[in-house]
């Protein structure tokens, strides 16, 4: 796709993920437009087309796939199809840029890697907080030392149960692990994951266990695990999905040996630094369509013009943490 001065996308599954935060993206970023829609219900397809001025829909993947004037494919579809769908559209000769975690285990992941190697297809996978602002400030302030050799992270992610009222057929696909790969853990701790490998390297070492505590659904809802970096950073988690609201925290603290790091990965709040020169608090407003900054890396590209912070090979390695972290409640990780 060297020749080509733009590239127009096509996406599959065209949910709520792609209204506000994605799905824009590919219009307003530069040398980028989408021009092709899929959703299995062809209504609610035509219907987002309409809305979001797209000149194309299908309700069937295979035929996006195979549009000729589709140059490359964002799958936003629950994890289940992300490795069906990224081969058959890289066998077709199309880039992939798909959402996270990039499948439901370690072994798709691979698999949906082989083809991108087999065909030469570039395959990148949506963890756009590489490139927001804060996050980009706290990699910044531990490469210079702002608190002296980075030591330990802790990560504490608490939420209430929004299934709690719910009946089965009324909850999210998130708790299914056979359409998700596990629970909200594989969800929200794939994006705190692939951070850390961002700023620290990658994981070589991992522990955890994962339970269900409440019996709300059949994926776990409380994790704990330790971890470590091949850089010697070494980690400790917590996540529970069924929570009081007394107890609700988002929070990544990194401890080095001359201060430390806090920031929320979820919700709104500011980057505090505590050091030798007291404490200071960085305020950021992320982009209207929060995945814009990595969309715009991906398009350049697959364009030939740049190179993505977050790539197949990298979300990878978070697919396999994940998998280790909840493996004891689901045999077939093991």
């Amino acid at each position: 796709m060297e020749n080509k001065n733009i590239i127009h996308w096509g996406i599959i599954g065209v949910g709520d993920v792609t209204e506000v935060k994605s799905g824009p993206a590919f219009n307003k970023s530069k040398n980028s437009g989408l021009i092709a829609v899929m959703r299995r219900n062809a209504e609610k397809a035509a219907d987002y087309a309409r809305r979001h001025n797209v000149p194309k829909w299908y309700s069937n993947a295979s035929e996006l796939i195979n549009d000729p004037e589709v140059d490359a494919v964002y799958i936003a579809t629950p994890p289940e199809s992300h490795a069906q769908y990224a081969i058959e559209a890289m066998r077709a000769g199309k880039p992939v840029y798909v959402e996270k975690p990039m499948a439901r285990n370690h072994r798709e992941s691979m698999e949906m890697l082989k083809v991108s190697e087999e065909t030469g297809m570039p395959l990148c996978v949506a963890y756009y907080r590489r490139t927001l602002p804060a996050f980009l400030k706290v990699k910044e302030l531990v490469e210079k030392q702002a608190i002296g050799k980075p030591l330990l992270v802790n990560i504490k992610l608490y939420k209430q149960a929004a299934e709690k009222n719910q009946k089965r057929e009324e909850m999210h696909w998130h708790v299914f692990p056979e359409i998700a790969g596990a629970g909200h853990f594989f969800d929200l701790a794939s994006h705190q994951f692939d951070y850390l490998d961002f700023v620290f390297g990658p994981v070589k070492e991992v522990s955890g266990k994962a339970e269900n505590k409440a019996g709300l659904y059949p994926a776990e809802d409380t994790v704990t695990g330790t971890w470590k970096h091949e850089s010697g950073v070494t980690g400790t988690g917590s996540w529970c999905f069924v929570a009081d609201a007394s107890s609700e925290k988002d929070e990544i603290e990194i401890i080095g040996e001359k201060g430390r790091i806090v920031l929320p990965c979820f919700s709104p709040g500011n980057v505090i630094l505590q050091n030798e020169n007291g404490t200071r608090e960085y305020e950021f407003t992320n982009p209207k369509h929060i995945s814009q900054n990595l969309v715009q890396q991906v398009s350049n590209e697959f364009l030939g013009q740049g190179k993505s912070v977050s790539t197949g090979i990298s979300a990878a390695r978070t697919s396999w943490v994940l998998d280790e972290m909840v493996k004891n409640y689901y045999p077939e990780k093991q």
